[in-house]
């Protein structure tokens, strides 16, 4: 196991002083024993009154209390301190429980009201003991994600969505008990904030967020949740443009392509490109029929920007630190053909087309989601001689970088108090030679 820092040790020393004990508890411990550096830390303290708590707290920086009934302490960004609780329902919600901290209770009863059997080890920092009364390391070794009680479990709906998150970060398989209890939970009374927070996860925290898609739709969270991701399921595809199968298994593979890509952007960029890689073809469900010996999905470009701003409406996504996220997925959404069709035409598409299109989104996400989009073709199963490269890509982002609008438009050259200066009038005139 990772090592449990100073301060843990010491505060935990200093509970033991008070007639209590301190615990490691939740994630921090998982991660550990699946030999990940823990990102933060959970610390359970038994035996001690809340007020004096606190005060041992005082004495190794300054205290941040999280909801009073919940009596839950933030020491510093990275340790959360908390006394057991007892839950009990009483109204709608994952907010609607009423809660009161009960320092004696015990660890069994304590760790039962957790989510899942792999967040329910605890450790003693002092002497390492790993207290385990649900199975929770078997499972770790096993990979399997396991409801702790079926009659707690259900009080939260938000443990459905984190059922397919935490199976997509780490690539674990949900027991068929604990998908059975999901699908009956109603998500109704989910705000859009939480569900976007675990959605987020699922797609920037995961290496195969693939794997999440298929979960939420296992768990029946995309039928009740995202009729945009639904509709894609069982909608046919051309073989020989698409041999990987319907557009939810493309979508599958394109948003494992898009997470490969986006590493090296800034987070609200990374959130970008892996919403406009999930929405890219919400077009096709209302687009796609079958000519001329073929399914076609003319306009799917255009056709998918109402399901995508109906996508983004629900999770309640706009700007991330800034920067119009919400804006740029549209755009995305819209353009993301544009690539190939430049490629296509690369001997007439002159530097005026890129800097147009570079004043709507940003070519270089563009490249990404498209460079996504090509790739998410090349299923495991697709004959390596039928996979598709991604040469039109590769040269639309080049051609972008050489006339430097790969990140955003150049500011025009001739605007219109110039024009305004040469005698022409305010008008639609105006405004079609200043795009140009």
């Amino acid at each position: 196991m990772h090592e449990v820092p100073e301060k843990i040790i010491q505060i935990s020393l200093a509970v033991r002083e008070a007639g209590g004990r301190a615990l490691l508890v939740g994630g921090c411990v998982r991660d550990m024993i699946m030999r990940k550096p823990p990102k933060d830390f959970d610390l359970e303290v038994y035996k001690v009154e809340p007020t004096l708590l606190r005060e041992i707290l005082e004495r190794f920086g300054k205290v941040n209390t999280v909801g009073e009934a919940f009596t839950v302490y933030k020491l510093g960004h990275d340790l959360d301190v908390s006394i057991p609780r007892r839950e009990r329902k009483s109204g709608r919600g994952h907010r609607g429980f009423a809660i009161e901290g009960e320092p004696g209770m015990s660890v069994v009863e304590a760790t039962r009201r957790r989510d899942f059997t792999i967040n329910a080890i605890l450790q003693d920092p002092l002497t390492g003991e790993v207290i385990d009364s649900f199975d929770g390391e078997q499972d770790i070794k096993d990979r399997i994600l396991r409801a702790v009680a079926s009659d707690t479990f259900v009080e939260d709906s938000l443990r459905v969505l984190r059922a397919a998150q935490f199976a997509s970060r780490l690539n674990f398989t949900i027991d068929a008990e604990t998908v059975a209890l999901c699908k009956t939970i109603d998500l109704s009374d989910l705000p859009a904030e939480r569900v976007w927070g675990e959605i987020e996860k699922l797609l920037l925290q995961s290496e195969r967020p693939s794997v999440g898609l298929k979960w939420l739709r296992e768990l029946g969270v995309v039928e009740k949740l995202f009729p945009e991701i639904a509709s894609l399921v069982g909608v046919e595809q051309d073989k020989v443009w698409h041999p990987e199968g319907d557009v939810f298994v493309h979508t599958q593979l394109v948003i494992d392509r898009a997470r490969e890509l986006i590493d090296d952007l800034p987070y609200p960029k990374k959130v970008t490109v892996m919403l406009a890689a999930l929405a890219h073809d919400f077009g096709k469900p209302a687009t796609t029929e079958f000519l001329e010996g073929h399914w076609r999905s003319r306009g799917h470009e255009e056709g998918g920007v109402e399901p995508t701003i109906r996508f983004l409406d629900r999770l309640n996504v706009h700007t991330i630190d800034g920067y119009d996220v919400r804006g740029q997925v549209i755009a995305l959404v819209r353009e993301h053909l544009k690539p190939g069709e430049f490629y296509k035409k690369r001997d007439e598409v002159g530097e005026g087309a890129f800097r147009r299109l570079a004043r709507r989104c940003e070519p270089d996400l563009l490249y990404r989601v498209a460079r996504a989009d090509s790739l998410g073709r090349n299923a495991e199963w697709v004959p390596r001689e039928k996979w598709y490269d991604a040469a039109a890509q590769e040269w639309f982002i080049q051609r972008a970088r050489e006339l430097e609008v790969e990140k955003a438009a150049p500011p025009p050259i001739l605007l219109g108090r110039h024009l305004m200066e040469l005698g022409v009038s305010p008008g639609p005139e105006m405004g079609e030679v200043t795009r140009a």
